[in-house]
């Protein structure tokens, strides 16, 4: 079986992004050239970020209908992790709300992807 290793996405300006998903998740960009950075994530997989007028074949998806979630320790990191990037002027798609799984809010980076940030309920 292969092993799950990269998480691509399709961005308008990937030398930006980069820039604004290594200080959002507080980490490096390992890699980047002139229609991609990498930046490293958990287990090996690495997260991509593409310059969209470079992608072969041509991307044809539309961002926001899917999502890039993130787990946090508990509702208060949910609630501090919003005021930050708030205050980052990321755009704030859904604010903090209790839901079936825990607590959540989504944010979209300045291509429109989502990004959910939650604290899953305790087991």
């Amino acid at each position: 079986m292969s092993d799950f290793s990269f998480l691509l996405l399709h961005v308008t300006d990937h030398a930006a992004s980069a820039q604004l998903y290594a200080a959002l998740l507080d980490i490096p960009i390992v890699d980047q050239k002139p229609d991609i950075a990498l930046l490293p994530l958990k287990d090996g997989v690495m997260l991509g970020l593409w310059s969209a007028e470079t992608v072969e074949p041509t991307s044809s998806g539309q961002t926001g209908a899917s999502e890039v979630a993130f787990t946090v320790a508990d509702a208060a990191a949910v609630e501090a992790t919003y005021a930050d990037w708030k205050q980052r002027g990321l755009t704030i798609a859904q604010a903090p709300t209790r839901m079936s799984f825990g607590t959540t809010f989504v944010a979209l980076d300045p291509d429109g992807h989502r990004l959910r940030i939650f604290a899953p309920d305790a087991a």
